[in-house]
């Protein structure tokens, strides 16, 4: 989307666009659907390297409706990928609130993977941790969400049903594939700025286990389309002992690239297996 250009402002117009993108997307890959869709969060980027075999792989701004993360740790392109017998197209990266965009723009590549056939979306990001026993390095399945945003990509009186966001089958897959994986509730804040340490005690008296600035959008988009939701987040730094270590963005980001390309053979074992 070039700067000249206005995000959607209705849920179907949202819809139409990712239909377009979808439409180029199946072009280049020569591909009649996907089976599902993987987003890649901060520092994720080469789990791609071990979740599968690439077949084609190009800037995601030559999709309509696309524009490229700034984030640091984000990628900026977009692949088809074989993960067994699945055709998965996995974003590298992703927009976020706090980088300027509208909740439109922020799910624009999840809406772009369904309409592109995906029947599952793998969400993927890095949070600070709420708990003393979910340590830096540790990945954590969303079993529930805080939107604290105050924002929806929906627009309208379109009821959406969350009771169950996070889909319990594909949360009990990836506990047979790694049994070790805590499980727990991801708090999203607009960001950029990281919480105060009275904000952190006030969210976890309010449930939340990890809180970061991505997914729940993302999912509350997936969900709407009637497309099951995996939410796995490692946790790059200790929110509640702020106090004690600051936070150090080049050591949070370091924590999870150590780690990313473990994290895609564990999605690869679960997409096989879904």
């Amino acid at each position: 989307m070039s700067e000249t250009e206005q995000p959607p402002r209705t849920t179907a117009q949202a819809k139409g666009l990712a239909a377009e993108a979808a439409h180029e997307l199946l072009v280049r890959a020569g591909a009649d659907g996907f089976d599902a869709l993987v987003v890649l969060g901060s520092g994720w980027t080469d789990a791609a390297e071990t979740l599968g075999s690439p077949d084609i792989e190009f800037d995601v701004r030559e999709l309509p409706g696309f524009q490229a993360p700034t984030a640091e740790g984000h990628g900026t392109t977009v692949r088809s990928t074989w993960v067994g017998d699945k055709r998965v197209v996995v974003f590298t990266g992703r927009l976020h609130l706090y980088e300027g965009h509208d909740p439109m723009q922020v799910v624009h590549a999840v809406r772009t993977g369904i309409a592109a056939g995906a029947g599952l979306a793998v969400l993927t990001g890095s949070a600070g941790s709420l708990r003393v026993d979910i340590g830096p390095g540790q990945p954590m399945v969303v079993s529930d969400h805080i939107n604290l945003t105050a924002r929806s990509p929906l627009v309208g009186p379109t009821f959406v049903d969350l009771s169950s966001a996070y889909s319990p089958r594909l949360r009990r897959l990836v506990h047979e594939v790694d049994s070790s994986l805590a499980e727990g509730v991801y708090a999203a804040t607009t960001g950029p700025q990281l919480q105060t340490p009275t904000e952190a005690k006030v969210l976890r008296q309010a449930g939340a286990d990890v809180v970061g600035r991505s997914i729940p959008l993302e999912a509350i988009a997936a969900v709407e389309l009637g497309v099951e939701v995996l939410g796995l987040s490692i946790v790059s730094n200790d929110a509640l002992g702020a106090v004690l270590e600051p936070f150090r963005q080049e050591r949070a980001m370091e924590i999870v690239r150590q780690r990313s390309r473990r994290l895609g053979e564990l999605l690869h074992r679960l997409l096989v297996r879904a």
